[in-house]
């Protein structure tokens, strides 16, 4: 059966055609489904709480609220912490200290500026950077470095060995990258959460990504400067 418009036959097609054209277009599966709703955001109170609450700009009173938990995931989902659940744990708070480190970790001028590349490593906040006179040459990181009784020795220090794959002869546990600045205390990757465990057996761990960049970035010979005390250690 054809359909005429004036002398002319329309097909089947034709009209099938135009009334396509009348519904509009045909919505993807996904815009047909319903958006999923975003989850509920309940994670308690944490031990970073006040310190969050003030970061994240909301009022100070060490108390998780449902608005608290919702600005520390966005805080945690714009930061890459995982789970993005609004906790406002150690890995966030530590995440904390790196973001708000980063327009000038130096700013108190605890790390020496000096001509040459010194790599800082500022134990009461666990980062680690570089700096090469007054700019940084390698942005604030999260670290962790020795534990109570076997922390990581303060003062000046001198890259003098590097082992790319090396293997801990007293652990027998890897130390990807590792490079060495005082006696068996060494710059290295770490595997698994730098947050985990309390603390190392005085080296400074680094996640195995930052690690790597330190090792393409440093040389035999260059200088560590180390102050401070990890919080948790003695004095």
């Amino acid at each position: 059966m054809a359909v005429r418009q004036g002398t002319r036959p329309i097909g089947r097609v034709a009209v099938l055609g135009a009334l396509l054209a009348l519904a509009g277009p045909i919505p993807s599966a996904a815009e047909a489904a319903p958006a999923e709703p975003e989850s509920a955001c309940v994670a308690g109170t944490g031990p970073y709480q006040r310190e969050l609450e003030a970061h994240v700009g909301r009022p100070v009173d060490g108390v998780q609220s449902t608005a608290d938990c919702h600005a520390v995931r966005a805080f945690q989902r714009t930061n890459g912490v995982s789970p993005a659940d609004g906790y406002p744990g150690v890995a966030t708070y530590r995440t904390m200290l790196v973001v708000t480190a980063r327009p000038d970790p130096n700013a108190a001028g605890d790390c020496p500026e000096r001509e040459q590349r010194v790599t800082c490593v500022d134990l009461e906040r666990q980062l680690l950077w570089v700096q090469k006179g007054g700019r940084v040459v390698f942005r604030p990181v999260p670290i962790r470095t020795g534990r109570d009784y076997q922390e990581t020795r303060p003062g000046w220090h001198e890259v003098y060995w590097r082992s790319k794959d090396h293997v801990s002869t007293l652990y027998g546990t890897p130390m990807p990258h590792a490079q060495f600045f005082d006696g068996g205390q060494a710059l290295h990757g770490a595997p698994g959460s730098l947050y985990e465990g309390g603390g190392s057996a005085g080296c400074v761990n680094l996640t195995e990504p930052d690690a790597k960049r330190l090792w393409d970035l440093l040389a035999e010979g260059d200088d560590v400067y180390v102050w401070g005390t990890k919080p948790g250690t003695e004095d």
